[in-house]
This record gives structure tokens, C-alpha cells and sequence, in this order.
């Protein structure tokens, strides 16, 4: 049995990830925030894939205990795992501290997915595959430490900084996770989806979210579109040997030796799993 999991798999890009994944015979692991919500998804997915293996399982990814028992419940049912998908993410419009102390954003973004991915590690082996969902945003982003994990910036709340700080953190993990995972042949890539009609994009102004939805939203892509390089990461044959990369309308995107080998990747991993050690 092949298994897979998506996280933030109820709406958006998820759920078109996990539609492919079903289609192509995967166990199929929808890992929703608010399962009760997802579940016409999923019963849309069995009836347009013929997939009956199917299920939805509950995470928060902004509570790291949440993590830590998702991950457990898969390893005691689940000998391995063949594809994580971390594509969950929020933009957050006001700032929240999570019950580890975190910037919510930055938890459910990057940490999360994190502690996920490490915890689910023992599971994976040659021919496994990980894709993050990234944001062209991380080439804005600022890791300043220790700010960034507990107020996702210096200074007063800023929500898309912080999102592309968010970012630009996975976007190094991603990189970084690579090169430590290289020699078991378990294959770590980012996706860029580009600028996708989401909920995220909403700015909860009437007047203006109005106009964007009018004027805007047909010129951007579809979810289905989004989430077409991921797609591909997962399940392409002739990505079983691409690690490492950063990917954008299903091309790697060179994006230098600055962020290859950003001056601060070390200690983002050192500074986070000291954060995450507890649940490990």
C-alpha cells in the first residue's frame, strides 16, 4: 500500500493535491485543521477518483502537541510513508501567540510543518518523497532571531512580512533537509504555486476585496493551477531523483547561492529544534 499525506487538504490547493494523489491509487491521508468541514471534499474525491482509500485526520499545526499526536496515530497504524505534502499555510491579520509561545503564522507555516516532517522521518526511505509548499515571497523575507519565532518580525505586527519571513524559513529548511536526507534517497523539494485564488489573498475589506474578486481573480490562477508543480514533485517519475530545488510552473528556479547557502540556515535549524525537541 502506497501512503500519502496532505496537510491543509479541505480546501484550495490541498485538496487538489490529494485528488491526485488518490487517483493515482495512494492511501490518502487529508490532514485538516477542522476535519467535520473537509469531509464532503473527501467524499468528492472517492466519487471522481474511484479511491476509496480516502480519510481525513485532524491537525492543528499551530499546536505542537497537535503535531506530535497526528504523527504518532500515523506511525502506529502506518508501516511507511511515501509522499508528505506540506501544504498548509495562513496569513494571519493580527497577532496571535500560540500555546508554545510561537507567532501563529510562523508555527503554522514553518514550525509545524517542521516537527511534522521530523517526526515522520522514521517512516520515509529511498523513493520517498517531501514537497513544501513555498511563497515567491521568500526572497523578502528577514530571519531575525529571536523574533521571528515568537513575533515573526522585529518591531509592531506586520502580516505579510511575516508571511514571507514564514516562507523564506521553509524555503531553507527545504534546502537544508535535502542535503541532510540525500544519501537515504528520500527526495526534499519547494513548489511555488505563484499568485493563487485563495482565501489567504482576502484583506477582509469589503470595498476592496470586492473589486479583486471582480477585476482580479479571473487573471490569477486557478487552485488546480496552483498546485500544478507540486503535483508533479509527488508523483512524476522523472522526479525521483530531484532533491534540493526550488520549483515555479514546473521548472527549477535557480535562486543563487544566496539562499542555497543562506548565512543564517544553520542556526534556523539549530534555533528551532531546540523549540521542537520536546515533541521529538
Amino acid at each position: 500500500m502506497k501512503v500519502a499525506i496532505i496537510t491543509g487538504a479541505g480546501k484550495g490547493m490541498g485538496f487538489e493535491e490529494a485528488k491526485a494523489v488518490a487517483a493515482k491509487g495512494y492511501h490518502t491521508i487529508m490532514a485538516c485543521h477542522h476535519p467535520e468541514a473537509a469531509e464532503t471534499r473527501r467524499q468528492e474525491i472517492v466519487r471522481e477518483t474511484g479511491n476509496k482509500d480516502v480519510e481525513i485526520m485532524g491537525i492543528d499545526l499551530s499546536d505542537l502537541s497537535s503535531v506530535r499526536r497526528f504523527a504518532d496515530e500515523v506511525k502506529a497504524r502506518f508501516p511507511h510513508l511515501d509522499l508528505l505534502m506540506n501544504n498548509a499555510g495562513i496569513l494571519d491579520k493580527k497577532f496571535h501567540s500560540t500555546v508554545d509561545g510561537l507567532e501563529r503564522t510562523v508555527c503554522v507555516n514553518y514550525v509545524g510543518p517542521y516537527l511534522l516532517t521530523r517526526l515522520l522521518l522514521p517512516l520515509m526511505g529511498k523513493g520517498s518523497r517531501i514537497v513544501n509548499m513555498v511563497s515567491l515571497t521568500y526572497k523578502y523575507g528577514f530571519l531575525d532571531f529571536p523574533d521571528f519565532f515568537t513575533r515573526g518580525r522585529k518591531g509592531g505586527f506586520w502580516r505579510i512580512p511575516i508571511y514571507s519571513n514564514s516562507k523564506l524559513a521553509l524555503t531553507l529548511f527545504t534546502f537544508d533537509l535535502a542535503a541532510r536526507l540525500k544519501d537515504r534517497g528520500i527526495m526534499v523539494n519547494a513548489a511555488d504555486p505563484g499568485v493563487v485564488s485563495t482565501d489567504i489573498i482576502h484583506l477582509d475589506m469589503m470595498l476592496v476585496d470586492s473589486f479583486a474578486d471582480l477585476c482580479f481573480r479571473p487573471l490569477i490562477r486557478t487552485p488546480r493551477q496552483g498546485a500544478d508543480t507540486a503535483i508533479h514533485l509527488l508523483l512524476d517519475e522523472d522526479k525521483t531523483s530531484q532533491t534540493g530545488t526550488f520549483n515555479r510552473s514546473n521548472r527549477i528556479i535557480n535562486v543563487g547561492n544566496k539562499f542555497l547557502h543562506h548565512k543564517k540556515m544553520q542556526e534556523l535549524w539549530n534555533r528551532t529544534e531546540d523549540i521542537v525537541s520536546k515533541y521529538l
